[in-house]
């Protein structure tokens, strides 16, 4: 870690520590009480930092908003990030409380550690830094802090709507996910969307005895495979007609930077159990990943489920099918797509219906932008090293609501790691790359006022 003169690490910890002990579940009912209370300590910290800072309320839990524009003639620096956290359910295969911080090998264990309190609390602690040695701000820096990120952030599209103009700025910081690797600082210049349907296949008016119809009856479930697996080529291609009408192709500069980072692709499969990596053709594991728009069943059923045997041919079946999606797809329509053309496969005897059930815009960032650059001068000096370029394979909805409803681009400059076990038993955060985080905010907000 680079060394700072007013990083005072142990005051930054405690800080850290008060907050995960806050039990701030946004799924839980029972716990309205301690959202409010993470909502209320995250204001009167910026408050004590001499930001204008409230707790507004909202539909359901409510957003932390604070500013501090004292820096005319400066970019205008928006900082996003969440207070609720995961249940932490299943709270017997946690080796310490979830909500009671403990420190195991440089790394803090608790609910809520890396996703995303550690993460928020260390741009609010850069904040504190900079004032701390230089008396002010180099730009003007709003936070916005919701607690309904981890129940799908439903009442935050309307609050960006209301305070559109309050909340106007030159670039949006987030940081809520995971680094490349331990040693590897890492800029997320794109996200992939998502578009997710259910598919129900009808077949007899009820379930029916495969020995009296089988071999003249329609079986859902032999249909639904049918339909599955057509929906793909054997060169791993999706076959929905117009899927890849506008996909933004990966450039060479792209493939290059990733052909570049420290991935094995035989450690990648050991590390998930498997012995092959199977995907599009034509395309490494990183840029199927990054890149490249993906369509997988998460989820069948239909028949018999339980133990021994049972002849019946089911009445329905159905499926789960999500795809991600890369820059040049919209959700929307790429969903109705797959409407259309699955409903085409239905075999004879069975009806198929398709359910769009929600979507995500996908999001990528220009990599000349000057924002770019200035993250990577900031991760240079707190790691010595330039920073890796990448995409995310996942989603970030909101994302997208914040490019569409405040027209700023967005930097994603993540500091946790795959390792920490976001949303499992015993997540954790290892300090050193707290600590890192509060200098990457600080040099950050510096970069951006060149």
């Amino acid at each position: 870690m680079a060394n700072h003169p007013h990083l005072d690490t142990a005051d930054a910890d405690a800080e850290l520590f008060d907050l995960l002990r806050i039990p701030s579940v946004s799924a839980d009912s029972t716990r309205r009480g301690d959202m409010r209370r993470a909502a209320d300590f995250l204001r009167a910290k910026l408050d004590s930092l001499g930001f204008t800072a409230r707790v507004d309320d909202t539909a359901g839990h409510p957003v932390v908003y604070a500013e501090r524009l004292k820096a005319p003639g400066k970019p205008t620096v928006l900082i996003y990030g969440h207070y609720d956290v995961q249940p932490e359910a299943p709270e017997a295969e946690w080796l310490t409380p979830p909500f009671e911080p403990t420190v195991r090998d440089g790394r803090v264990y608790a609910r809520g550690s890396t996703d995303d309190k550690g993460q928020a609390y260390a741009h609010v602690r850069g904040a504190q830094l900079l004032l701390e040695g230089a008396g002010e701000l180099p730009v003007n820096v709003k936070f916005l802090i919701e607690g309904e990120e981890e129940v799908g952030s439903r009442n935050l599209e309307p609050y960006l709507r209301a305070h559109a103009d309050e909340l106007k700025c030159d670039v949006i910081v987030i940081s809520d996910g995971s680094r490349f690797a331990k040693d590897v600082p890492t800029v997320t210049y794109g996200l992939r969307g998502l578009a997710y349907v259910e598919v129900h296949v009808q077949g007899a008016s009820r379930d029916l005895h495969s020995g009296s119809y089988g071999g003249a009856a329609p079986n859902p479930i032999n249909a639904l495979a049918t339909i599955i697996s057509k929906l793909k080529d054997e060169e791993g291609r999706i076959t929905i007609p117009g899927f890849y009408d506008g996909v933004h192709e990966l450039t060479e500069q792209e493939r290059g930077m990733w052909r570049g980072l420290p991935h094995d692709d035989a450690e990648f499969a050991a590390s998930i159990g498997v012995d092959a990596l199977p995907g599009e053709a034509g395309y490494s594991t990183l840029e199927r990943l990054w890149g490249r728009p993906t369509l997988d069943v998460n989820g069948i059923w239909g028949g018999y489920q339980g133990e021994g045997s049972k002849t019946v041919i089911a009445a329905k079946a159905g499926a789960k099918i999500s795809m991600r999606l890369v820059p040049g797809q919209d959700p929307h329509r790429v969903a109705e797509l797959a409407k259309d053309y699955i409903e085409s496969l239905a075999p004879e005897g069975t009806k198929v219906e398709v359910i769009d059930l929600h979507g995500g815009q996908p999001v990528a960032m220009d990599l000349d932008s000057p924002f770019i650059a200035a993250a990577d001068r900031a991760l240079e000096r707190v790691y010595g090293r330039r920073a890796a370029f990448a995409r995310t394979g996942g989603s970030i909805p909101i994302v997208a609501a914040f490019r569409t409803i405040l027209g700023a681009p967005v930097l994603l400059v993540d500091m946790g790691l795959n390792e920490d076990a976001p949303h499992s038993p015993n997540e954790s955060f290892a300090l050193d790359d707290y600590h890192n985080g509060i200098l990457t905010s600080a040099y950050l907000l510096e970069e951006l006022a060149k």
